[in-house]
């Protein structure tokens, strides 16, 4: 396997799921970092192994074995090399949602200056190095091509609904513009699955290392902390092989929809809307706003806004939120606001705007999903030009920045007045 996007929860998640697989000895890693190097530089230091730290009541430590080599982003001969080799059946990216440089329809954002340069580089030699992900996939696909290596599976892993389909039009777009006959080689070759992935993992600190050597004796610069919880569901033809995953408890499923919903509407639409607004209550962390039964009534009547739309048992959806709030409530997983914070606009068009049409079109004006988007709109004036958000405008009033998030938004006036005075509640101007 190749994997694009070396980080914590790739480490935490599809890393770990292989290390797990019933015929783990038969599969390697080869992890590239999506940006950066000092991560790839430590963990190759240290033979890609690592210490998964699992966060639950107490404890557990576990040395992690997957990756057998960590390189820098800038490795784009190693990168051209292993996507050469018939061996590699397997490319997975994890490089959040704003990494596959869509525009607004879904297609390839071409008013992107890095997606535009991008674009001169391939189409002058199609095996350049590129900046963005989907260049990079691009150019390693025609280093496969030209090898007559045979087919592959790419397995996008980040938090987009239908993350295949979405993946698979911007390499296609990106790849018949550099090189058509490129194009048609990956339409008839490559299998672009569709996943649901689930396992909360926060950023770590220095005193990680320190607990993970002195319980296992073990020296390591690049430990992970995750929570016990762990969910990866696969729609999709693998026509090179696969790890086993199934036998460390991933789902093959002919129908993902509705657990795409399910995940992204209620634990990372519960997330965000937590994120824009639990800090106006002076809260830091999921598990401090969970606490707070203010934070906490937020978050259920979000999730009684959104269970109606998601066609799964009502019993089922019920578990799901029972879990969902112990979950959050691990105090032990310091799990960061202001991380889950970032890009917002990219993340509430698929986490909160699909539920918010549902509730329009039957006549409803829901209170959750207009207070995320007021304590979006609140985050973003706070922050301005230094928002971490690469849609959001620099330091709009409420109206201009739904505006930004969907222009539709606009011509509902009813549902821009509550977001007006909601923000302004959340605010504590009335």
């Amino acid at each position: 396997m190749i994997h694009l996007g070396l980080g914590n929860f790739f480490r935490a998640h599809q890393a770990w799921y292989t290390a797990r697989a019933s015929d783990a000895e038969e599969w390697r890693i080869a992890a590239f970092a999506g940006r950066g190097s000092d991560l790839a530089a430590r963990l190759d230091a240290q033979g890609g192994l690592y210490t998964l730290i699992t966060r639950g009541g107490t404890d557990e430590f576990e040395i992690v074995s997957a990756i057998s080599r960590a390189h820098r982003a800038t490795d784009h001969a190693a990168w051209q090399t292993y996507l050469a080799e018939p061996t590699v059946g397997v490319v997975s990216l994890t490089v959040t949602e704003s990494g596959y440089t869509r525009n607004a329809d879904g297609g390839l954002d071409h008013s992107d200056p890095t997606v535009r340069a991008d674009l001169l580089a391939l189409r002058t030699e199609v095996n350049a190095p590129g900046a963005t992900a989907v260049a990079r996939l691009v150019a390693g696909l025609a280093a496969r091509a030209a090898g007559a290596a045979g087919p592959i599976a790419v397995v996008p892993c980040d938090n987009l609904p239908g993350n295949g389909a979405a993946l698979k039009r911007v390499v296609l777009e990106f790849a018949g513009y550099v090189a058509p006959d490129l194009a048609t080689w990956i339409e008839s070759n490559v299998s672009f699955v569709t996943t649901v992935v689930d396992r909360i993992t926060p950023a770590g600190g220095g005193e990680d290392s320190l607990l993970a050597e002195s319980v296992t004796g073990y020296r390591d610069a690049a430990p992970v902390v995750t929570e016990p919880y762990h969910e990866w569901v696969l729609c999709g033809e693998f026509p090179a092989g696969r790890p086993r995953w199934e036998t460390a408890g991933a789902v093959f499923t002919r129908d993902i929809a509705a657990y795409e919903q399910r995940k992204l509407w209620m634990l990372n639409g519960a997330h965000s809307l937590l994120a824009y607004t639990a800090p106006l209550r002076g809260h830091r962390t999921v598990a401090a706003a969970v606490a707070d039964p203010v934070c906490r009534a937020w978050v259920e009547q979000w999730w009684s806004e959104v269970t109606p739309h998601i066609d799964l048992p009502a019993g089922e959806l019920h578990r799901y939120r029972t879990e969902l709030i112990g979950r959050f409530a691990n105090h032990r997983i310091q799990h960061h606001l202001s991380q889950i914070a970032v890009d917002g606009a990219q993340k509430l068009p698929v986490r909160i705007l699909p539920v918010l049409r549902r509730e329009r079109e039957a006549g409803r004006l829901p209170a959750g999903a207009v207070r995320a988007l007021a304590g979006w709109a609140c985050h973003v004036e706070a922050r301005g030009a230094g928002l971490s958000d690469i849609r959001a405008p620099g330091r709009p009033e409420v109206r201009s920045a739904l505006v930004r998030l969907d222009p539709a938004l606009g011509a509902d006036s009813d549902l821009m007045a509550a977001v007006v005075r909601e923000a302004e509640r959340l605010r504590g101007r009335v």
